[in-house]
């Protein structure tokens, strides 16, 4: 799939993604996830992006929160501190962007310890796509192998 300028057509497709992410086959679309999430990852190399931790925050929940601070050699408390910030749905996120764990090479420095959410981003495999339709979309625009599944979805919903 040709990838050049795939953030304006990202933008420019939203009302087809939600209309089909809404309306379109449930059943045929979660069978489908796996093997287009695959082949979206076979196309897109995630340490030449880092547009997720370029530009968004995980949830950090508790466990992430101590596995981290251990990995770290710090108190959780001081991990919270120094790091997080409560949003508006009372979830701990990141205080800045980038991601402060990001290196330059766009690897990530607490990788094996990363939250779950780092994990399962874009949630391309997963029912989240159709479960929570926003986050979605706005992966779309963010994740070129979001943009890649959700392509593949329009071609084989008939759009």
């Amino acid at each position: 799939m040709d990838l050049s300028n795939w953030e304006k057509r990202s933008k420019e497709q939203q009302k087809a993604y939600k209309r089909m992410l809404e309306k379109g086959n449930k059943n045929k679309i979660l069978k489908a996830l796996p093997d287009l999430h695959e082949e979206a990852f076979e196309q897109v190399d995630c340490l030449s992006c880092a547009n997720c931790c370029k530009n968004y925050s995980p949830r950090f929940k508790n466990p992430d929160i101590k596995r981290i601070a251990k990995r770290l050699g710090m108190k959780e408390g001081d991990l919270v501190a120094r790091y997080l910030k409560l949003d508006s749905d009372n979830d701990y996120v990141l205080q800045q962007s980038p991601c402060p764990f990001l290196a330059a090479d766009n690897t990530c420095d607490i990788y094996e310890d990363r939250p779950s959410d780092c994990r399962r981003y874009p949630y391309t495999d997963e029912d989240v796509v159709i479960k929570r339709v926003p986050l979605t979309l706005k992966n779309a625009t963010v994740c070129p192998a979001t943009f890649i599944v959700l392509e593949k979805l329009l071609e084989l919903e008939g759009g």
